[in-house]
């Protein structure tokens, strides 16, 4: 898995996440607006420290010699 691939699978995510989190906000009860806040202090510190906690996750599960958890199939 190329870094760029980890990187698109991490803004996926994110996005998601935040839209779900304003969506719910909106539609059901202010206090998911919460998620998004926090996600967006997550983001802060991350470009503080350079640690992002999804990042260490996705590389665990999906390195350069993994599949994201996925194991391959040998072909019939």
């Amino acid at each position: 898995m190329t870094t760029n691939s980890i990187r698109r699978i991490h803004d996926g995510i994110v996005g998601a996440v935040i839209a779900g989190g304003t969506a719910l906000g909106f539609y059901v009860d202010p206090m998911w607006l919460l998620v998004p806040g926090v996600l967006g202090v997550v983001l802060v510190q991350s470009g503080l420290t350079g640690f992002c906690p999804l990042y260490f996750v996705l590389n665990r599960t999906c390195g350069a010699d993994a599949s994201c958890g996925h194991e391959a199939h040998p072909a019939k």
